[in-house]
């Protein structure tokens, strides 16, 4: 018998995973003419667990050693369950968003489910927002960071599962316990996995039920010690959570796609925020006609072009 997550993975009887996209792996590389004018390195975060991460610096932005561009905290989609920041489809991506926003971006892996179920993705992100900030004072393990982020101007990102996992990690942030020297000035959540037990707008009506089907299971198969599609960390507006007033930054960016099944969760979030009390400014993008991680597949449309440089223009605001 194979368990299956359509058009992710399967598990086989003996406990081996299959993943069925976004498996391949692009080098790095430090050379200025590379794509888009931006230079990339990997670099190791978190020994202990062999995790990674991409930097990517817009080689003609950054002019001299102490000329300092927003710092952008970045965390891949797929279900919590496959890809990784060294895939071609999100090196592209990020490339783009580094080159049109000239920002010093940092893609992060994590651990993935299912031999890694939630909170494994929470507790990596954790660690790689400490990575990251160790950097504030200029004497980090990284030069690239050391000399070109700005961290008065550090932003979070994150595309669907990747979109869930920056919001948990700034409600993280926003607790004085954290203690993260310096502030997170804005996160970006685009598309952002967020469901509920109950269906809201159009999920009644999505025509893709397979989709629906999809978007219900995930969350109670990467997370089976909190399966419930309203816990909180997937239901951030869930009448039994902690609500949005603590979350740690001051702006944030909510974009979604209108044939999206998670439209209206990503909506919910923005109007929910707005209104809970919190002391910060929202604004939400709405991209006509498309649906779930469009600017992934069509990066070069006239519509992805547009979604990347609205993330730039928050990005430099």
């Amino acid at each position: 018998m194979v368990k299956e997550i359509p058009g992710n993975l399967l598990i086989y009887d003996d406990g081996t995973v299959e993943r069925l996209r976004d498996t391949d792996i692009v080098p790095p590389s430090i050379d200025a003419a590379g794509p888009n004018g931006v230079s990339t390195k990997d670099v190791v975060y978190l020994p202990e667990l062999n995790l990674s991460a991409r930097l990517y610096l817009p080689t003609a932005a950054a002019g001299g050693e102490n000329r300092k561009l927003p710092l952008v905290i970045y965390f891949h989609g797929g279900g919590f369950c496959v890809a990784s920041p060294f895939c071609a489809k999100y090196h592209r991506y990020v490339s783009r968003l580094a080159a049109e926003s000239q920002s010093v971006v940092v893609s992060f892996d994590y651990r993935l489910a299912p031999e890694n179920p939630i909170p494994a993705a929470y507790e990596d992100s954790q660690a790689a927002l400490r990575w990251a900030f160790s950097h504030r004072a200029g004497n980090g393990p990284e030069p690239w960071l050391n000399s070109h982020a700005d961290f008065d101007r550090a932003f979070l990102w994150g595309d669907s599962a990747g979109g869930n996992i920056v919001h948990n990690l700034a409600m993280a942030a926003g607790d004085p316990d954290f203690g993260l020297k310096g502030g997170i000035l804005g996160m970006a959540l685009v598309q952002p996995f967020f469901w509920g037990s109950e269906p809201i707008g159009s999920e009644v009506q999505f025509p893709d039920k397979m989709v629906k089907a999809v978007a219900s299971h995930v969350w109670p198969y990467v997370s089976p010690s909190h399966p419930d599609n309203d816990d909180p960390q997937i239901n951030p507006v869930a009448a039994n959570g902690p609500g949005l007033v603590g979350l740690g930054c001051r702006r944030v960016l909510v974009c979604v796609g209108e044939a999206d099944v998670l439209k209206d969760r990503g909506w919910l979030y923005y109007e929910t925020l707005r209104k809970c009390g919190w002391a910060g400014v929202a604004e939400i993008d709405e991209t006509e006609g498309k649906g779930h991680g469009f600017h992934l597949y069509e990066l070069e449309s006239e519509k992805a072009g547009a979604l990347i440089k609205r993330l730039a223009t928050f990005f430099n605001s």
